[in-house]
């Protein structure tokens, strides 16, 4: 079974939980792609997808959501998972838990991919990434800075999904 995992990411964050969930795939036997969104030619070759974003002031980025409409009008049928990598920040305060919220375009995409499941995940905010008044308002909000994310959740959530198109495999 080949396994698309493309994912959309403006630092390289959300392309590391990308690949950490293909490592998991392929380790269960799967074959895997990792790759961004816009370097998707084709989608007849795989048989199942995951497919993620970094999210910015509630948003995916643009190219996930163009091949979220591809994966549905060119893989029907095909069992498809979303992933989020946002928000940023100490979960435990309180800027960080208003951030922690589905983006606005998820209903789109998981109308478009008729995904079975969704999973949002913490992300990773470097300062050295950022410009301008970006920068500046991140010194009204230190607690937003750092690397958030949760590696084993990752690896769990790609667990589920090798164990569901194992289930699918064999029968």
């Amino acid at each position: 079974m080949n396994v698309l995992v493309a994912a959309a990411s403006r630092y390289g964050s959300t392309a590391a939980i990308a690949e950490a969930i293909g490592d998991v795939l392929q380790s269960r036997g799967f074959e895997v792609t990792v790759t961004r969104p816009q370097d998707v030619a084709a989608l007849s070759e795989f048989d199942a997808v995951v497919l993620g974003s970094a999210v910015y002031m509630g948003h995916w980025l643009e190219a996930p959501i163009a091949l979220a409409h591809r994966i549905g009008t060119d893989l029907p049928g095909r069992p498809v998972w979303l992933f989020s990598s946002g928000p940023v920040g100490d979960p435990s305060k309180k800027f960080a838990q208003q951030m922690d919220v589905d983006p606005v375009d998820l209903q789109e995409v998981q109308k478009a991919t008729s995904a079975r499941e969704h999973k949002r995940f913490s992300g990773k905010l470097d300062r050295h990434n950022l410009r301008g008044l970006q920068r500046v308002g991140l010194s009204l909000f230190r607690t937003i800075e750092g690397d958030f994310r949760d590696w084993k959740a990752v690896r769990l959530w790609a667990g589920s999904i090798a164990d569901q198109l194992s289930a699918a495999n064999a029968a």
